[in-house]
């Protein structure tokens, strides 16, 4: 699908950001649809079927979080919210919530852009059940449960190496630590946020070439992790 077929969905108030966000996403060759509203995005949600919805958290009829909780009862379309609630609470409950991604204001137009493709790649299936990834000299074969870093392979403890797969397979988007500790820990009570800064800081010294400087392996203090995006 090229892009002049993919519809977006701009979910924004504030006029001055609905055209900064219209001209942007044009440029790129993106089909805009606008709501000011939750009713009215809901309503688009539903009739345009948008591949992807960019979701200001400070509508005036309804909370952002209720918006996108009512939206995720039936869609599965990728949502990146784009908020000036910057504290770390808000983030959480946005990811946990069913967010794809989190873009706090202001941001620039490459941020957006390469934010709006990782979200639509997991989408299409690129990034489904059991991806390749490949980012600056580091190689993770999910279906071979093999990594390199720099061509030489990478020995990994079980619960590192499930942390990893978990990132990989949302690379490029912030996983929160309630999500990360859930699907890799599997609900046990061993885990907790302590745990895993642990695991993240072992991973580090395992597939970064300068642990103390990260390439693949981000943090989003307070919130969660990022694993770097390939660049396509």
């Amino acid at each position: 699908m090229r892009e002049g077929d993919k519809t977006v969905l701009v979910v924004e108030d504030e006029l001055a950001i609905t055209r900064f966000l219209r001209a942007s996403l044009q440029a790129e060759g993106f089909r805009v649809v606008e709501a000011t509203t939750a009713r009215a995005a809901l309503e688009l949600a539903a009739s345009k079927k948008p591949e992807v919805v960019l979701l200001d958290l400070g509508l005036p009829d309804m909370d952002g979080l209720d918006a996108l909780k009512a939206l995720r009862q039936w869609s599965s379309a990728p949502v990146i919210v784009i908020s000036a609630r910057g504290e770390e609470a808000d983030k959480i409950a946005a990811l946990d919530g069913g967010a794809d991604d989190y873009l706090t204001k202001p941001f620039g137009v490459a941020e957006l852009m390469a934010r709006l493709r990782v979200a639509l790649r997991h989408a299409s299936g690129e990034a489904a059940a059991e991806p390749v990834y490949e980012h600056d000299g580091l190689k993770v074969d999910l279906a071979a449960r093999r990594v390199w870093l720099k061509r030489k392979e990478v020995r990994l403890s079980p619960l590192q190496y499930e942390l990893l797969a978990a990132l990989v397979r949302r690379c490029g988007r912030v996983v929160s630590q309630r999500q990360l500790i859930a699907e890799v820990w599997r609900g046990s009570g061993e885990a907790s946020p302590e745990s895993l800064r642990i695991f993240v800081h072992q991973l580090r010294h395992k597939i970064e070439p300068d642990p103390v400087r990260p390439r693949h392996l981000k943090t989003e203090p307070g919130v969660g992790y990022r694993l770097e995006a390939p660049e396509r």
